[in-house]
């Protein structure tokens, strides 16, 4: 999946020289938390929701409504912007995009062009987009969670017995974390399995695998077998 395809276009920028005020009034228009500083067509900076409440109400100076748009009307955006900004190209992966923004703790990321020019902007909601659409989680479906050896083809071999028994992958992710030494944690989503067949499938799974959880939306039932 590439940046391009999730970002937000059409994206509510301000310049450098334009005041804290006509900030938030644009953050509040456009009900964004993150305005890219352009100068010259070009990507110099960002501003954020959380720069913009600092600078209009500073924590030390009790202010009042009208001392407070004076001030806000005369502080420039880029007294408060950051400069030096973690960016995306169109075509780097959401993979990519999500690593930056959960290493950094930001909130999203600036994509531009190979000449800094902005074209979208990728949020940590977009990527929660991305990866709803994966899983599925508008579809009901059996949800299973295991534990299973590092051996080679042995995930597909769980994964031909869910066909054997009538169900249809939807997806099967699997990671090495919070998992012993040689071993890895799947997690998969079902569908079309018979309620009858389920019961046999999870026999069969527990010879070549240890079940951690399964999830029934359509009884609304959850079984923790082994907490991960």
């Amino acid at each position: 999946m590439l940046v391009k395809n999730w970002m937000s276009t059409g994206v509510m920028s301000i310049r450098a020289s334009d005041s804290v005020q006509h900030a938030l009034k644009l953050q509040k228009e456009g009900n964004v938390k993150i305005l890219p500083v352009i100068d010259d067509g070009k990507l110099v900076g960002i501003v954020t929701d959380r720069d913009l409440k600092k600078a209009s109400l500073p924590e030390s100076i009790p202010l009042d409504i009208s001392e407070a748009m004076y001030i806000t009307s005369k502080i420039k955006i880029h007294q408060v912007m950051t400069p030096y900004v973690f960016t995306i190209s169109p075509d780097s992966t959401i993979d990519e995009a999500a690593s930056i923004i959960v290493n950094n703790d930001i909130s999203g990321l600036p994509v531009v062009d190979e000449e800094r020019r902005i074209v979208g902007i990728i949020t940590r909601s977009d990527i929660l987009k991305t990866y709803m659409s994966i899983t599925g989680v508008d579809k009901p479906g059996y949800q299973i969670a295991f534990l299973v050896k590092y051996i080679p083809g042995l995930i597909g071999e769980i994964i031909e017995l869910v066909s054997n028994y009538g169900g249809r992958i939807g997806y099967v992710l699997h990671s090495d974390a919070r998992a012993p030494i040689g071993f890895r944690n799947a997690y998969m989503r079902i569908y079309d399995i018979n309620s009858e067949q389920l019961p046999k499938l999870l026999k069969k799974m527990k010879e070549k695998c240890t079940l951690r959880y399964v999830i029934d939306p359509f009884l609304d039932k959850k079984e923790i077998y082994e907490e991960l």
